[in-house]
């Protein structure tokens, strides 16, 4: 079965939900997650500077990662596992400043989400995964922050049921010590 690139707008104004190339046949599948030229035939320039993955452990959250400055648009594809991946919107003057949006990326299904520039970036991880970004900015450390994933403000609503509870969770030191939303309005305003 061939399944060709779909892109998917969402509320969250570049935010779009893509299913990718997909082909399978009796060997396992082919899929192609990026092409210049198709994105750019539907109005998507997205010119890939670097590409890096993580593999993570049921029960991990990355959460909510941005950078102040050289902001970073990324293709997230979930490759492997399924992880619930979470999107805040942080432009001030965007209609949809400080809402998010969650999407489940599953590896089967070969699914992903374009995270434009302005936006913070996370998620759970549901089952042992391995994550792809695909980013048109490379990554500087010196720039990298983000927003603690359970703050109070945002109230994003984290499938923590789905991995046993609170108390799997597992979390670096990084993102336990990361700013509420309110301190990054009083430092930044926002992007």
């Amino acid at each position: 079965m061939i399944q060709k690139f779909s892109f998917n707008k969402t509320k969250i104004d570049g935010l779009l939900e893509i299913t990718p190339f997909n082909a399978d046949d009796i060997r396992g599948c082919f899929t192609k997650d990026y092409s210049k030229e198709v994105f750019e035939e539907n109005g998507i320039h997205h010119d890939l500077q670097e590409v890096f993955y993580t593999t993570s452990y049921k029960g991990v959250i990355r959460a909510l990662h941005f950078q102040r400055e050289k902001q970073q648009p990324k293709l997230v594809r979930c490759i492997y596992g399924h992880v619930y991946d979470i999107v805040v919107d942080l432009r001030k003057n965007s209609p949809t400043f400080k809402q998010w949006l969650g999407f489940d990326l599953i590896g089967e299904r070969h699914n992903e989400i374009l995270v434009p520039a302005g936006c913070a970036h996370g998620y759970l991880v549901l089952e042992d995964s391995i994550v792809s970004y695909k980013c048109s900015e490379k990554f500087y450390g010196e720039f990298d922050d983000g927003i603690i994933w359970n703050d109070n403000d945002l109230n994003v609503k984290w499938p923590l049921e789905l991995i046993g509870g609170i108390n799997k969770l597992i979390l670096a030191d990084k993102d336990k010590n990361l700013q509420t939303f309110q301190e990054f309005v009083n430092k930044y305003g926002g992007f």
